[in-house]
């Protein structure tokens, strides 16, 4: 079976004229947010299907209510920000006890809280030493200095179509030539992308070889999963080949679990065996306060022990007054210890599983040529029967109309993927019966847009 374009074009009509008929609080909000560049508070709240955003009310677990009145099943939960669902009540009483009685919010400070989470994510993910950040894109940055400060190379290594923030150094792509071009759209880097990086396809272990070759990369960066061009998962020896090029070549292995801590409570890297020389992750940290954290070897921190001219405590680069503030630490400390947990994981992976299988038992219903991956809590359809291998294949299989009009078709009926992409996540608070909805949904979408 194909997707009869005709019929997608019309009924995405549809959806538009029922998202505008039933948010209209939400569009004259955004009408007249005229001192708002692009009319929202950050840009890239304009992916939102529709032409406009929806505007919060309130939100409680996986639970959101628009000014319209207009409740959601969210499964987008904050792009892994709220994984830990909205307002978690640990994390809310955490926090209100240290800006309330406790006082202070930021103090230069710190609190013994900074200890228990190092010694949390030592538990999760191996590495013995940490430092905190306000998100994951100030860790990667600070990370990779690090990294080219040790190794004393300029270069880094990123995967084409990879996501690591707002980094210069990882908006790459795989140019015609086979080498590194720069991904559209990045907004007045400082140099061209490939005086700064190489890039390697992932899932394919010789671009890596030929890249870390040169003998000039400090650095390889990866996810251990691509997320954000659509989950791309590794093949069987990828991530040890990986591994095993990086130590034969002298460059460090930085491992990027922002968002596939999904795989479980101590992501890909405890799940699968990973080794990373420097280990960065964020958003999901703090239940929803800003927070970031980079990890060291004891390798790396000897090494950068080394270093005594580095002025790693005021001007060096590696730093930020908000970072590791009391209150973003006790909310990651009550995250961590009551709300993510092991038992928590077992859940949301299973309704994962649950979710996979619904999208793929309509996928088998009516031979669509479109596949499914899981990874761990997070799953995602992409719109190309067999799945991307790499990112590449991942950015081609992209299609925007196809993609507005799910998300719409969700949207209007109580349901919210990822605005980026077709992601779901599932969070403590989510339940069966969401899921179900999800099937459903999706069953009775594609097969109005079927030949």
């Amino acid at each position: 079976m194909s997707i009869d374009r005709a019929l997608l074009e019309a009924a995405t009509e549809q959806e538009r004229a029922a998202h505008r008929g039933r948010t209209p609080e939400s569009l004259r909000q955004f009408q007249r947010a005229d001192h708002l560049l692009g009319r929202v508070p950050m840009t890239w709240m304009n992916k939102w299907s529709g032409g406009y955003p929806m505007y919060l009310a309130t939100a409680h677990g996986n639970r959101i209510t628009d000014v319209d009145g207009n409740e959601y099943v969210d499964f987008a939960l904050g792009d892994t920000g709220a994984m830990a669902g909205h307002s978690p009540r640990a994390t809310v009483e955490a926090v209100q006890e240290r800006i309330g009685r406790a006082g202070g919010i930021t103090t230069m400070m710190p609190t013994e809280d900074a200890e228990w989470v190092a010694a949390d994510l030592t538990r999760r993910f191996g590495l013995p030493l940490w430092s905190f950040s306000l998100t994951a894109t100030d860790a990667n940055r600070w990370a990779l200095r690090i990294a080219r400060m040790v190794t004393g190379r300029p270069k880094v290594m990123a995967f084409s179509y990879c996501y690591h923030g707002s980094v210069d150094e990882t908006f790459v792509i795989t140019g015609d030539d086979g080498g590194t071009a720069p991904r559209g759209g990045n907004v007045g880097p400082a140099v061209h992308v490939r005086e700064t990086t190489r890039v390697a396809e992932f899932n394919d272990l010789a671009s890596v070889e030929r890249g870390l070759a040169h003998g000039d990369v400090a650095v390889l960066i990866m996810e251990p999963a691509l997320t954000n061009i659509g989950i791309v998962l590794p093949d069987p020896g990828f991530l040890e080949g990986v591994r095993e090029l990086c130590t034969k070549h002298g460059t460090l292995l930085l491992i990027d679990e922002t968002h596939t801590i999904s795989a479980g409570p101590g992501g890909c890297t405890r799940a699968w065996g990973l080794e990373p020389d420097i280990f960065v992750i964020g958003k999901s940290l703090g239940g929803g306060i800003p927070s970031g954290a980079y990890g060291l070897s004891a390798e790396v921190a000897a090494q950068v022990a080394l270093h005594v001219e580095a002025d790693l405590v005021d001007v060096g680069g590696v730093g930020g007054t908000l970072a590791g503030n009391v209150m973003s630490m006790a909310a990651m400390r009550a995250t961590l210890g009551e709300v993510l947990t092991d038992a928590a994981f077992e859940h949301m992976i299973t309704l994962a599983t649950r979710f996979r299988e619904g999208v793929e038992a309509t996928l088998q219903e009516f031979d669509v040529p479109w596949s499914v991956a899981q990874l761990g809590a997070r799953a995602e359809y992409r719109f190309t029967r067999p799945a991307p291998r790499t990112g590449t294949e991942s950015a081609a299989a992209h299609d925007d109309l196809i993609e507005e009009y799910l998300h719409l078709f969700m949207s209007n009926r109580g349901l919210l993927l990822t605005p980026f992409h077709n992601m779901a996540l599932m969070c403590p608070d989510t339940s069966a019966m969401d899921v179900d909805l999800h099937t459903r949904l999706f069953h009775e979408a594609v097969s109005r847009i079927r030949k």
